[in-house]
């Protein structure tokens, strides 16, 4: 501990940032413009994956009965992620809240269908956007 009462570790870090060179307001729009437009295509690539696995998703679902229009709604009380689930592995899922109404309950469902591909072996990548 330093004596300002803040960790060595910070102290070594604001001695490593640089100052910013403010000095060329062209270079930060073109850095600015450049970035907008990584954004743009991030969009879109978000947008083609969603359709994709959405499709997907509803080509497995149609035999139950069952479909996703939105992935963020349709899946959030973990309902329809649990029947994919148990369609693609043709197996049944332990108990779950077969009627959520609390938040609570929805991310239960969710952790159910998580910890079965857990059990069953299956990693999952690229979960967190």
């Amino acid at each position: 501990m330093c004596t300002n009462g803040a960790p060595q570790y910070y102290q070594e870090l604001q001695q490593q940032q640089q100052p910013r060179d403010y000095d060329d307001p062209d270079a930060d729009e073109e850095a600015e413009m450049e970035a907008e437009r990584d954004l743009a295509e991030d969009a879109q690539w978000k947008r083609i994956q969603q359709n994709t696995f959405t499709r997907w998703a509803n080509e497995h679902l149609k035999i139950i009965n069952q479909t996703i229009a939105n992935l963020e709604s349709d899946l959030s009380d973990g309902l329809r992620l649990i029947a994919l689930i148990e369609v693609l592995s043709q197996k049944r899922m332990s108990k779950h809240n077969k009627r959520p109404t609390f938040r609570s309950q929805k991310l239960e469902n969710v952790s159910v269908a998580l910890k079965f591909l857990e059990v069953e072996g299956i990693k999952i990548v690229n979960i967190g956007e």
